[in-house]
């Protein structure tokens, strides 16, 4: 068994990693994690400095973790700036610390790449390699964001700490239609939704859904400007580019669903989704024209029809948005773990997450009460 840390992932083969990614699970595949790197979305300017970690056996990749020494704490979606001022006022330093996930993605999937029937031998050896490499960095700790629940569970079994938060997914529940998934709701909930997508096609819009094989170079071109729009209103950052889309779409393009909004002849706005062979996942929105419902048409409505048509299982359209559970998404606990390499604020930010923890149950719960399934089917 051979350990590498990996200062760019084109340093290991894309077939390997892309063998230990489960689901086809677009946001791992080393065609998505690369055209971050090849395009400067992730390194020192953002403060994303890969460092991934390999395990080869016999020359062949065995195991891997994406792995970042993070600046800052942007664009991780679980917050720890509490964490990092309570590091400062106790005159120690928060950062660096590592981080595994996929920036800038606050959705689900693995963080410890391994075949399923030898997760026993590589868990352990990426968990000690990541843990080590914390110290060589003199990093804070290690953070690991929306792993699957079978790493959870060893992570926590490693005495990592749980986080626990809430986002809001679409399931399939074996609907033939959009007719069907709406018949399955409140009367409610149907006649609104019913209205909103009637408000999108009296308004002029016409939609159209697009792959990464069909969609031009001049159609990325408006996407990235609806994009980066949304950034510059919102004073957020805006890390991806045109180069970053337009790559995944040459590389994967079967894993691509763009939704662009047309208006008089102009393209308006537009919504870009990727998908695994289960899941589709919602990521970003723009538009230069505001047009009442046209974010829930192009980025909810459209989404849910493509699974209903595709077979996929499940909806996560990103984080936080209680007004997705009016448009058929449920409340859905997420965890994250975490280990701090000093002890000295251990135990304050164990009661903090314990807190924390009983905090979003009870809001989950609440959340709850406003699914708008109905109460003799759901």
């Amino acid at each position: 068994m051979k350990i590498e840390i990996h200062t760019g992932i084109a340093a290991i083969p894309a077939e390997e990693w892309n063998a230990l990614v489960r689901d086809r699970n677009p946001l791992l595949r080393h065609e998505f994690l690369h055209a971050m790197e090849a395009n400067g979305c992730v390194g020192e300017r953002f403060g994303w400095l890969p460092r991934h970690i390999a395990i080869y056996d016999g020359g062949r990749l065995a195991g891997a973790m994406p792995l970042y020494e993070k600046t800052n704490s942007y664009g991780e979606f679980v917050f720890d700036h509490a964490w990092a001022d309570a590091y400062k006022r106790s005159g120690h330093h928060y950062f660096p610390k590592l981080v595994s996930s996929v920036p800038y993605t606050p959705c689900g999937g693995q963080r410890l790449l391994s075949r399923e029937d030898d997760r026993e031998r590589v868990f352990p050896l990426l968990l000690k390699t990541a843990r080590s490499l914390t110290g060589q960095l003199g990093a804070s700790g290690l953070h690991v964001l929306f792993p699957e629940s079978a790493e959870i569970d060893f992570l926590q079994g490693e005495e990592l700490m749980i986080r626990h938060d809430c986002q809001f997914h679409w399931h399939n529940r074996g609907y033939d239609s959009f007719g069907d998934f709406l018949s399955r709701l409140s009367s409610r909930k149907r006649k609104n939704i019913l209205r909103e997508r009637r408000g999108v096609d009296d308004a002029g819009v016409t939609l159209r859904m697009l792959d990464g094989y069909s969609a031009t170079a001049e159609e990325w071109r408006l996407f990235t400007h609806f994009y980066e729009k949304t950034f510059d209103e919102k004073w957020g950052i805006a890390t991806f580019n045109e180069g970053f889309f337009s790559q995944v779409a040459r590389t994967m393009p079967e894993s691509i669903l763009l939704v662009l909004a047309e208006l008089d002849g102009e393209t308006i706005a537009g919504s870009l989704m990727y998908r695994s062979d289960t899941t589709l996942y919602g990521r970003h929105w723009g538009c230069i024209e505001q047009v009442d419902y046209l974010h829930f048409e192009a980025c909810y409505y459209r989404g849910i029809d493509y699974c209903i048509e595709h077979g996929l299982q499940l909806f996560e359209p990103g984080a936080q948005g209680e007004h997705k559970i009016a448009r058929g998404f449920i409340p859905q606990i997420t965890r994250s773990a975490h280990w701090l390499a000093e002890d000295f604020l251990r135990e304050p930010i164990a009661h903090f997450i314990e807190h924390e923890r009983r905090a979003v149950l009870q809001y989950k719960q609440q959340m709850d009460t406003s699914i708008p399934y109905r109460k003799d089917i759901a």
